[in-house]
């Protein structure tokens, strides 16, 4: 694989990273890690190579509806090598400005005959001379339909889901929601371990390792910054004073505000984000309980806390869905009971559960093309992890819910179940930085209003008595 790699142009490192998403379901980002890490490629052609792999993903389905328009072949007939080739080249004319569209023709061709099927390099060069021609005089066809499907192709997300955003935001609101997953170049936001630092300490840090960052617009002890390459190289990280995580996933631990000495739960912990956060502002004192299901996930937060210095986050293997798996749960809690306080019981129990990830598609363009089907189970789980986290609840404990889902399915209708079903539940309002007040104890953060993940957060307090 590396000496294949060794010598790749930008667009063959693309061209097997489609090839590598389409045949494994890989995630696009560890798809172009296996890709680029092995090649020998520039720093700009490392930029390129990103660019165009996120940039198909992202318009995948208009640049289908393109080729399907001027294609004598219909495009389920081709190699499907062929197809990336076409999808890779397309993307390239109709976007972006700065390559010739005749060198995206020569190309596709080239890349045709030494990757595909050589008789199919006429074929894809009648057929991207024909779009380029159409591009070049504004004559692309034109997409019509109703709202839902017009926007569905443009913006390249399924019908079904721009649906379900319409009924939630309207149309209008959806139309800047789908430019705005679709954007490029997304800045990594990091947080800030205080820990062991402060902001200008780390943005001094990172720096000298080349990378610009920036204090985050609004959040508090939270960065930006872009072009990092691989960040478990730099020495911020490795020093343990940064963490990646989302401005949303810190909010929802914000909004749960544990305090020193509290004893925590964190029902589905990895990747650590959200254990870390509750740490911080924990300083340090106190019990935190990290759960997951899978165990190497579970090392991977332990060698997270060690490098950001906390020494009060256990982690143990449990399938929280799963009643059998609360006995292990609650004989772990039963070991931080004091004599002030033998509850055994936690102050703060954190559900932020599987879910779709329709939230994150902005960074993770591949999520939009989950069937709806492959989700369509996914609230049944939901509820019954809520459930079962619920039951380690002291009274007067907070129960926060989230994911990273704007879809009601996943968010308000579990809450309204939940609450209907738990009594001694109620929600609780917090306040959020920016935000604000939150009267009614959940909220969504929409990308393209918030500058967030897409995500729900929901506080809830267990009644006292």
């Amino acid at each position: 694989m590396q000496d294949e790699n060794k010598n790749l142009s930008a667009r063959e490192a693309a061209l097997k990273t489609l090839g590598i998403y389409r045949r494994k379901k890989a995630w696009s980002d560890m798809a172009l890690n296996s890709v680029v890490s092995s090649a020998t490629l520039s720093p700009k052609d490392i930029a390129l190579t990103v660019q165009l792999v996120y940039g198909v993903l992202q318009n995948l389905m208009l640049c289908d509806y393109y080729a399907s328009h001027f294609s004598n072949i219909e495009l389920k007939k081709l190699q499907p090598r062929v197809l990336d080739i076409l999808r890779l080249s397309i993307y390239q004319i109709v976007f972006l400005t700065k390559i010739p569209h005749n060198a995206a023709v020569n190309e596709a061709v080239s890349l045709t005959k030494k990757y595909a099927n050589k008789r199919a390099a006429g074929y894809v060069n009648a057929l991207l001379r024909k779009i380029s021609k159409a591009a070049s005089e504004g004559s692309l066809p034109e997409i019509t339909g109703d709202t839902a499907h017009q926007l569905s192709i443009k913006y390249s997300h399924p019908e079904w889901l721009v649906d379900a955003f319409i009924k939630t935001i309207g149309a209008q609101e959806t139309h800047s929601l789908l430019m705005h997953n679709n954007q490029n170049n997304m800045p990594i936001t990091a947080q800030v371990n205080t820990l062991l630092t402060n902001v200008d300490e780390a943005i001094s840090l990172l720096a000298k390792d080349g990378v610009e960052a920036t204090p985050h617009q609004w959040l508090g002890n939270c960065i930006e910054f872009r072009g990092a390459g691989n960040i478990t190289k730099l020495e911020a990280y490795n020093r343990g004073f940064i963490y990646v995580q989302d401005v949303a996933a810190r909010l929802s631990v914000i909004a749960a505000s544990p305090m020193q000495d509290d004893i925590v739960v964190d029902g589905c912990a990895a990747p650590g984000g959200k254990s870390f956060a509750a740490a911080i502002l924990m300083k340090n004192e106190g019990h935190i309980l990290a759960c997951d299901i899978h165990a190497a996930k579970l090392r991977h937060i332990e060698s997270g806390s060690t490098r950001m210095g906390i020494n009060i986050i256990d982690v143990i293997e449990a399938d929280v869905s799963a009643q059998a798996s609360g006995l292990s749960v609650k004989n772990h809690l039963a070991r931080y009971a004091t004599k002030e306080d033998s509850c055994a019981l936690a102050d703060v129990v954190l559900a932020d559960v599987p879910c779709s990830g329709v939230g994150i598609i902005r960074k993770k363009p591949e999520i939009r093309y989950k069937a709806q089907a492959d989700i369509s189970g996914l609230p049944e789980i939901q509820k019954q992890i809520l459930t079962e986290l619920s039951a380690f609840v002291k009274p007067g404990g907070v129960l926060l819910y989230s994911t990273c889902s704007v879809l009601r399915s996943e968010n308000e209708d579990i809450i309204h179940a939940f609450l209907s079903a738990h009594e001694c539940f109620v929600t609780e309002s917090f306040i959020l930085s920016k935000i604000g007040e939150v009267s009614d104890g959940m909220i969504t953060l929409w990308p393209h209003v918030h500058g967030t993940d897409g995500f729900f957060i929901c506080k809830m307090r267990r009644r006292e008595g």
